[in-house]
């Protein structure tokens, strides 16, 4: 069956589709991203990008200029291509567990839209299962569709590098899905690397909740020698110097964002609640940032002082601000102290920040909640608390 485009990216114009699309487009295939903000698809058919992601700007731009790319808020353009990217996710509700149904159902509401011949791609993470149930939906629906399960594993602020540079996980269960599927990445010049559906979906979790217990580990590091009034950074500045089984023992500081807490979660339950280390590591993260006000509290009188919080994105260089601990650590603070002053550069639409140097110059004291490099240049003689390091001063409080 000929198709008018080859790819269409449900969920097109946000942090993982977009830079998906854009990539496909700049390898000559006919991309359409198809998402349901009206405003984004705006932005994006005007030549923007509408996050901050390093080099996207100027592909999409061209990509535009080319006809290879194109984004819309009609569902019809499902049913126009060979390849069905669905970019959506497992969201966790608000009691903190994952609904597994969220895809399935968001498929259920493509179903008119798909054809015979289509390549379906599942790309956001996935609860175990989830494939297999979806293929299930697929199969009764009587459409004769390839089902896949290919995920994204970018980091935000290295899509367009890392799209071209990574290995693709490519699962299938049948040898022509995964064909289809290996075909289809392969445009983007990188090697692939088959597993099962089951396999896959575990590689993401397991991926995002290691990460996330090597995180952990170096906070509570930090908390043990930061009690002992000892500087985390000289002693893993020891570990790590010219010692290969220490170099990837990383900093101390806030670990957020959509992806590592979520899918940490995401492991937790589907062990029935028996992923002992996965919690106890949610429990260490999320508390790092009370950690920091009861040190505070036992050497200022923060009820008296103007705290501002430099950096509000929940990564360096992000305009992110997605489960950012700055906004926890703000909560916190205006429990505790008189006034609590926010700021970032990158961030954009919160309307109760304030400009960075208006910051330095109101604050008491100072936290870096992001460690973005412009912030390695401040010059004051205010107490600064950095758990990041940046101005290599130590991370003692």
């Amino acid at each position: 069956m000929n198709f008018e485009n080859n790819v269409v990216v449900v969920g097109g114009c946000g942090h993982v589709g977009l830079p998906l699309g854009v990539m496909f487009s700049a390898k000559n295939l006919r991309v359409v991203a198809y998402d349901i903000d009206r405003e984004l698809v705006e932005r994006v058919n005007s030549g923007q990008v509408p996050f901050r992601e390093p080099g996207l700007e100027d592909l999409l731009q061209k990509s535009l200029e080319t006809g290879m790319f194109q984004a819309s808020t009609d569902k019809g353009v499902v049913s126009t291509a060979e390849h069905v990217v669905v970019v959506i996710g497992t969201p966790v509700d608000e009691h903190l567990n994952p609904d597994p149904v969220t895809v399935p159902r968001a498929i259920e509401n493509l179903m008119d839209q798909l054809q015979d011949g289509q390549h379906l791609v599942l790309r956001s993470t996935l609860f175990p299962g989830v494939t297999r149930l979806v293929e299930t939906k697929v199969k009764a629906s009587g459409r004769k569709i390839d089902v896949s399960f290919c995920p994204e594993r970018i980091a935000e602020g290295r899509a367009v590098e890392e799209l071209g540079s990574l290995p693709q996980i490519i699962s299938g269960r049948t040898s022509t899905a995964r064909h289809r599927a290996e075909t289809l990445f392969q445009v983007l010049g990188i090697e692939t690397y088959s597993t099962t559906p089951e396999e896959a979906e575990l590689v993401k979790l397991f991926c995002n909740s290691w990460r996330y217990i090597k995180f952990a580990t170096v906070n509570q590091f930090f908390m043990i020698a930061n009690d002992l009034g000892l500087d985390f950074e000289r002693i893993r500045g020891a570990i790590t110097y010219k010692y290969p089984r220490g170099q990837d023992m990383p900093g101390a500081g806030f670990v957020a964002g959509p992806c590592l807490f979520k899918d940490t979660l995401q492991v937790s339950a589907a062990s029935n609640n028996n992923f002992s280390l996965g919690q106890a590591s949610m429990m260490i993260n999320e508390g790092l940032p009370l950690y920091i006000v009861s040190r505070l509290l036992g050497r200022y009188d923060l009820d008296s002082m103007v705290v501002g919080i430099l950096g509000m994105s929940f990564k360096a260089e992000s305009d992110d601000i997605r489960s950012s601990l700055s906004y926890k650590l703000k909560r916190v603070l205006r429990f505790r102290a008189k006034e609590v002053l926010c700021a970032d550069s990158y961030v954009k639409g919160d309307k109760n920040l304030i400009e960075e140097e208006e910051l330095i110059e109101k604050a008491d004291l100072i936290i870096i909640g992001a460690p973005h490099n412009r912030y390695r240049e401040i010059r004051t003689s205010k107490p600064i608390f950095d758990i990041w390091n940046l101005n290599h001063n130590g991370v003692t409080i």
